[in-house]
């Protein structure tokens, strides 16, 4: 399986891969339940998860029903834990939408929740990050992960997130990033995809980002809260939600 997984995330798009996957993973499922692992969005538990990673396979990382992986498991705890997400009237700008999320949030009747991606068959606007197609302070929050990394510029699609943000405005912006290193690397020149992967983890990357990333986002203009949600947890609850142990989660703050 472990296999079988590491080579479908590389080997078929991504646009692709997220249209059929849930349909195989939903019988996959029946395999994997029992009582030792716990998805927090679905309440499902598991005796375990599925590897996932296209580099290094990490075990117990995709919960099958819902296809979230440990960062989004953090997120969904961090909303319920922390914010007033699921109970106060609020318009979403999700782009890059998740499929863990999307019918969730598009059931909440607090929601006006509108996703957004160039290439997803779940978004509801064809949008490109780099020239937003809405109103300055039109969003209460904005959700935007694993998607800066893609972007040549990447402080100017920053910039566009805290344009539409209204003001008080808050959002999620989660990248990949290595905490050992100090400096953020990147090299918008590099076009060979081997090289690409290696130096920052993807073939689509243009940059890995290190400790520097929040400076990054407050040179866009945003105020920018480090929470260490992950942190705050029991050792016993990072295990059975299969949580990332030192995930930084990047809340950012339209003034």
């Amino acid at each position: 399986m472990k296999l079988l997984v590491s080579l479908a995330t590389r080997i078929i798009p991504r646009k692709y891969l997220h249209y059929v996957a849930h349909f195989f993973l939903r019988i996959i499922s029946i395999f994997y339940r029992g009582n030792q692992f716990e998805d927090p969005i679905t309440g499902i538990t598991y005796r375990k998860l599925l590897p996932y990673g296209r580099l290094h396979s990490r075990a117990n990382a995709l919960a099958p029903d819902s296809m979230s992986l440990e960062r989004h498991r953090l997120m969904w705890l961090y909303l319920k834990m922390k914010t007033n997400f699921f109970s106060a009237p609020l318009k979403v700008l999700h782009i890059a939408p998740e499929y863990c999320f999307i019918r969730r949030f598009k059931k909440m009747s607090n929601l006006d929740y509108t996703t957004a991606d160039l290439e997803s068959p779940w978004a509801d606007v064809k949008m490109d990050i780099n020239a937003i197609p809405f109103d300055e302070n039109t969003f209460d929050v904005v959700f935007c992960n694993h998607v800066l990394e893609h972007i040549p510029d990447d402080v100017h699609a920053m910039r566009q997130i805290y344009r539409v943000l209204k003001p008080g405005g808050w959002a999620i912006l989660q990248v990949p990033q290595r905490y050992e290193m100090e400096k953020t690397d990147e090299d918008i020149s590099i076009t060979d995809p081997k090289e690409r992967e290696r130096r920052f983890l993807q073939a689509d990357h243009f940059r890995l980002y290190g400790r520097d990333y929040a400076e990054r986002l407050r040179s866009a203009g945003f105020e920018v809260e480090e929470n260490h949600l992950v942190k705050e947890l029991s050792p016993d609850l990072v295990k059975r939600y299969a949580l990332p142990k030192d995930e930084i989660l990047y809340i950012v703050h339209k003034k």
